[in-house]
């Protein structure tokens, strides 16, 4: 498995990150991530729409993971060799990370570790405000340590 890109949008559907990982990766400027974040928003948010209401079973709160209490709107896309996945947090945050030939498992670990590293880098952060482009040489450490930590290459210390 190789992880590809990395996404963070914000809940307006602004992109507040995004990274490659591999050498291999197509190559994505500036405005081409932003254009893919702010269209992955929108349609996560035409899906979580267009999806059926949760059956009251499923509103237990607080939930059990974080991964189980957004069922809303789209959390994987596969499209031949490429796999996007998208993790959204109760505060409307959204990870989106692109894999080739990747496992569904360990796209959900790395996505919930790249979430741990943004609380404990970004929102611990007194100078850093919500909704505004996370910027950082140890938040881009500590993503690219749980992205090889989930690629077998090491892993995240907190």
């Amino acid at each position: 498995m190789t992880f590809l890109h990395l996404f963070i949008v914000n809940k307006s559907g602004g992109l507040i990150y995004s990274t490659s990982f591999s050498p291999s990766s197509p190559p994505l400027n500036t405005n081409d991530s932003l254009r893919i974040g702010s269209t992955f928003h929108s349609l996560h948010a035409i899906a979580s729409q267009a999806s059926p209401p949760p059956s009251s079973s499923s509103q237990n709160y607080p939930p059990e993971s974080l991964s189980s209490s957004s069922s809303d709107g789209i959390e994987t896309i596969e499209a031949g060799p490429l796999t996007l996945r998208c993790l959204q947090t109760p505060t409307g945050l959204k990870f989106i990370l692109t894999a080739s030939s990747s496992s569904q498992t360990s796209m959900k670990e790395a996505l919930m570790e790249i979430y741990a590293v943004y609380a404990d880098f970004a929102m611990k952060n007194p100078f850093y405000e919500l909704e505004m482009p996370v910027r950082g040489d140890k938040f881009d450490r500590g993503v690219r340590q749980a992205v090889m930590g989930k690629e077998g290459k090491g892993g995240y210390l907190r």
